[in-house]
């Protein structure tokens, strides 16, 4: 008959490679038909009750070590556990006990020249550690999980302050100077650089890129709840700052799972703004456009790394090229005029990545939708064949009246920058659109010189002469294009605010040369920076005052925190 045998070790704390290992081990000594190895936390109790293991009348918490035993007999579940011992000490032998320190202060005594910190403690103390990372002054890859949204925001803004950064936590993924850290793969050295709020994101895209035959500069993990508004995406935005300015950067990658609106919003002005190629690709978000600017939008990882791969090569030939990249260079807000539905949609997809706020009578998203079509709020985009304006009346494709009226009344909005409107031509159009809008559009130049930008839509074959209508908006002087996502573009850059990163950028010498780390928490991460050829040392970590709270808050009051 089988027996079940278990073993409590108070306040004993193991990495959880380590147990894994462990628990493997136990499992195939000879008689033993089931082994668990865990910290005993709720979870953990709740899983071992899953799988069959009666843990409900063990006393023990969550920083203490659980092991249980299942075997064929009494004995053999007895022998089992006292064996724990010396295959607990095979399992951590890995790593040399010359290279084991007993604090992350003493570890940077000994690696002066460590500038990274690597944590993988359980979360309830992963904060605390990474605060004392920060205030030794080292950046922080932080792998730990259930970490808590409000320790996020709080570590990241002291990171960014001191002009450190912090990746995670949650952040199962980065290569530093040419080091993979976490689950990383091993790639070449490269010109293009990555910014990822994916961990598999990124390994996807950067192994891809190493297999078109590129390499990679730096590759920035953030944690997934960066992008979100709470946090503010301050780790991705301290990234395309870093690559921005880095000189062995060509173009740049940023991925993500769908980012808050807001948080798209500046990273996207972020990217703009940094004067390089930058392939975008939110997963599950769907590309408002193939290119804004020199923005280029992705819809799959492979794409994004074929993109950057093609990008880099165009690079290279024409680096001394100039961006059109009129960000800033005009003020107040856009009123778009639209007789075409899905064209103002189109130019709706591609404003909402670089205006805000942004309203229309055809929203995309709910908070988008116009109050009144009949008072513009600040950037609108408004389409005037929408049923609502026309009962009674002709199609604005017909019939200019409308369009020339509310030309009028966006003219007479001080706050107004830019108007943007499209003239459809072909069969059953106005014969003359331009004749019309033309004196419309030299009167708003006139008035207040309010930008105004025109896409026109038809052929030489039209009967209103395409080349005619043309030169009648530009004599005029709108800025004429052909496509709507391209004038939108146009407009996006233009009124965007020049983008200006407010913060201490990270330092370009920390990104270059050997990494030197020291790994607290899993020693599989301090083998591979090892095996990577990086400077490492280990921190035999263990909870403070063995996990006791009361203990733990007098430690931090006397370390000053």
């Amino acid at each position: 008959m089988s027996s079940v045998r278990h073993e409590v070790r108070r306040g004993a704390y193991y990495d959880s490679v380590v147990l894994m290992q462990l628990q493997k081990s136990l499992a195939e000594l000879q008689g033993v038909e089931d082994a668990a190895v865990v910290m005993a936390t709720p979870a953990n109790r709740d899983l071992l009750e899953s799988t069959g293991f009666d843990v409900a009348g063990i006393e023990a918490n969550a920083d203490d070590l659980m092991i249980m035993i299942k075997a064929d007999d009494e004995a053999k579940a007895v022998e089992a556990l006292s064996q724990v011992d010396d295959l607990m000490q095979q399992q951590r032998s890995a790593v040399d006990q010359e290279f084991r320190l007993r604090s992350l202060s003493g570890a940077a005594q000994r690696m002066p020249q460590a500038r990274w910190v690597l944590i993988s403690v359980p979360g309830r103390y992963a904060p605390g550690v990474a605060e004392e990372a920060l205030r030794l002054g080292k950046h922080v890859f932080l792998y730990s999980d259930n970490v808590a949204l409000d320790d996020e925001v709080r570590l990241k803004e002291a990171a960014r302050e001191k002009g450190l950064l912090l990746m995670g936590p949650d952040c199962g993924t980065a290569i530093i100077n040419g080091i993979g850290l976490g689950f990383a793969n091993r790639v070449r050295t490269g010109r293009i650089g990555v910014v990822a709020a994916s961990g598999t994101g990124l390994q996807a895209v950067t192994a891809a890129i190493h297999n078109l035959g590129r390499g990679i500069s730096q590759a920035i993990g953030t944690g997934g709840r960066d992008l979100k508004t709470a946090v503010g995406g301050i780790s991705a935005l301290q990234g395309l700052d870093l690559l921005n300015r880095d000189a062995q950067t060509d173009v740049i990658v940023l991925v993500s799972k769908p980012p808050d609106t807001a948080v798209a919003i500046d990273l996207l002005e972020a990217a703009q703004a940094s004067g390089k190629p930058v392939v975008v690709n939110f997963i599950g978000y769907a590309a408002p456009a193939r290119q804004i600017g020199q923005l280029y939008f992705a819809n799959s990882l492979g794409e994004a790394a074929s993109l950057a791969v093609d990008l880099r090569a165009q690079f290279a030939s024409t680096a001394d090229a100039p961006l059109a990249n009129p960000i800033g260079e005009r003020k107040g807000y856009l009123r778009a005029l639209f007789s075409g539905g899905t064209l103002a949609y189109e130019a709706l997809l591609n404003l909402q990545t670089s205006l805000e706020p942004l309203y229309s009578n055809i929203p995309i998203r709910p908070e988008q939708a116009l109050r009144d079509s009949m008072v513009s709020q600040a950037h609108t985009v408004l389409d005037l064949g929408e049923d609502e304006f026309t009962q009674g009346r002709l199609h604005p494709m017909m019939d200019n009246d409308l369009r020339l009226r509310r030309l009028q009344q966006e003219m007479a909005d001080p706050e107004v920058g830019l108007i943007m409107l499209d003239v459809v031509l072909g069969e059953g159009a106005h014969p003359n659109p331009a004749a019309e809008l033309g004196p419309a559009v030299a009167e708003v130049k006139s008035a207040r010189d309010i930008e105004v930008v025109a896409v026109v839509v038809g052929t030489d074959e039209d009967p209103q002469g395409i080349a005619d209508q043309v030169d009648m908006l530009t004599e005029a002087g709108a800025t004429v294009f052909f496509d709507a996502a391209e004038a939108a573009a146009y407009a996006g850059r233009l009124l965007r605010p020049s983008y200006s990163y407010a913060y201490p950028g990270l330092a370009l010498k920390d990104f270059g040369g050997q990494l030197a780390a020291i790994n607290v928490g899993l020693e599989s991460f301090y083998e591979s920076l090892e095996g990577q050829g990086a400077a490492a040392v280990q921190v035999d970590w263990r909870p403070p005052a063995g996990g006791n709270e009361k203990l733990m808050a007098i430690l931090a009051k006397m370390k000053g925190k």
